[in-house]
């Protein structure tokens, strides 16, 4: 590891980031661990190591622990899409019925309710666009808002064990309304597992094969996909859950996890394990705006465009959200291609720069990317829902003020 010093960071206030995580988090038994990697200007300026992997079996955490990386899928998801989009094989503005004919009628909520809705035609068609930035009108059943919701819920429309594989879910999607029209609001929603079926139809791949032979082989991702290898379970991590009484349970036992088994839907947006190690890769691949180690996944100006705020009339997502729940919830923020944007600062009330970009995971990770800076940071732990502690906003504090040089100066 190079001297955070020689990569603009003060050794001290490193040192001071694994204290405060620590103090607040871990040895509170808020969090049951922590790992966090901060990547700057080619080189791995620190690593923080906190806790349990697995506080019932008393394992402490490893550096090679696989976690439950939920939401942190969909920005691979998206990389996967562009990489059909770079080929000409796809457009961003191409209806998404032209791939998936079943949709071409889908209409827009009006009343009723499962078995009985009442529709109206769309003001404008559903582009892949509107996949890759949740204005598609489709939802996720814990949204727990509407109507649709509920009948998300009662087809299990999100739920990956759910029989049919991706045909499957798509299938189901062809008999739901839409929320809206698409592009006049921000959802969040289940956009990147349709992308994750589009990958998969317009490459001729399997969405899995397509991921591991262009993406997880070529960066050396060798602990990332769908569920963790009989030989590597001992490596994955306890997951655990805040009650809304305040007391933390056991979520998910690795001992017998869904993560040890293929499962029948391959989510592309929510369905990976990966490592600290792994997803650095991925976070390092597109600080390098495409490429890594002489493999180039997408073209710089793809990496930049993906990282631009796309919500219609240039809102943030506190003005055109209408989700209940996100990953990112704050004001000065955008939506790109896969990943929220930071816009303005100044709202954000963080010490971030206009640029970055990131995306989280309902279990508490979370990385995001700072071109300015040639900053990545990725941030794994297990604990359900995201939204249970501001770790995320103390961490991206902790690591901005640990710099001592900064290119935005």
């Amino acid at each position: 590891m190079t001297k955070p010093e020689a990569l603009g960071f003060s050794g001290a206030r490193l040192a001071r980031l694994d204290a405060a995580l620590d103090e607040r988090y871990v040895a509170s038994g808020k969090l049951p661990c922590i790992q966090a990697q901060i990547w700057r200007r080619g080189a791995l300026a620190h690593q923080t190591m906190l806790g349990r992997m697995d506080l019932e079996r008393d394992k402490r955490l490893r550096e090679d622990t696989i976690f439950r990386i939920y939401s942190m899928t969909k920005p691979i998801t998206s990389v996967a899409f562009m990489m059909l989009v770079e080929e000409g094989l796809v457009s961003l503005d191409e209806p998404v019925h032209r791939r998936i004919p079943a949709w071409r009628d889908l209409g827009v909520y009006q009343s009723g309710v499962a078995g009985a809705f009442v529709t109206r035609r769309p003001d404008a068609p559903m582009r892949m666009i509107d996949l890759l930035r949740h204005t598609s009108g489709l939802t996720y059943g814990f949204q727990m808002r509407t109507n649709v919701d509920a009948a998300y819920r009662k087809e299990k429309i999100d739920d990956v064990t759910r029989e049919g594989g991706l045909d499957g879910l798509i299938e189901a999607l062809a008999h739901m309304p839409l929320e809206f029209s698409p592009g006049a609001a921000w959802n969040y929603s289940v956009s990147t597992d349709v992308l994750g079926y589009l990958v998969q139809k317009i490459s001729g791949v399997p969405f899995d094969v397509f991921l591991h032979d262009r993406i997880f082989k070529p960066l050396g991702m060798r602990d990332t996909g769908f569920f963790a290898a009989p030989q590597e379970a001992h490596r994955l991590a306890a997951c655990y859950a805040l009650t809304p009484s305040g007391r933390t349970i056991l979520q998910d036992d690795p001992a017998t996890s869904r993560y040890l088994a293929l499962p029948s839907v391959l989510s592309g947006g929510g369905g990976m394990v990966s490592t600290a190690h792994d997803y650095m890769l991925f976070a390092r691949m597109l600080v390098n705006r495409g490429s890594l180690n002489g493999v180039q996944l997408l073209s710089p100006k793809t990496v930049a465009l993906m990282t631009l705020n796309h919500i219609p009339g240039g809102r943030d997502l506190t003005e055109a959200s209408v989700s209940l729940f996100s990953e990112a919830t704050y004001a000065g923020l955008g939506f790109g291609l896969g990943v929220a944007c930071t816009r303005d600062v100044a709202k954000t009330m963080l010490p971030d720069s206009v640029g970055s970009y990131f995306w989280g995971g309902m279990a508490s990770t979370f990385f995001w990317v700072d071109p300015l800076e040639d900053l990545a940071v990725v941030f794994m732990t297990q604990l359900m829902p995201s939204t249970s502690y501001p770790v995320r906003r103390d961490l991206r504090t902790l690591v901005y003020a640990a710099m001592t040089e900064s290119a935005a100066a």
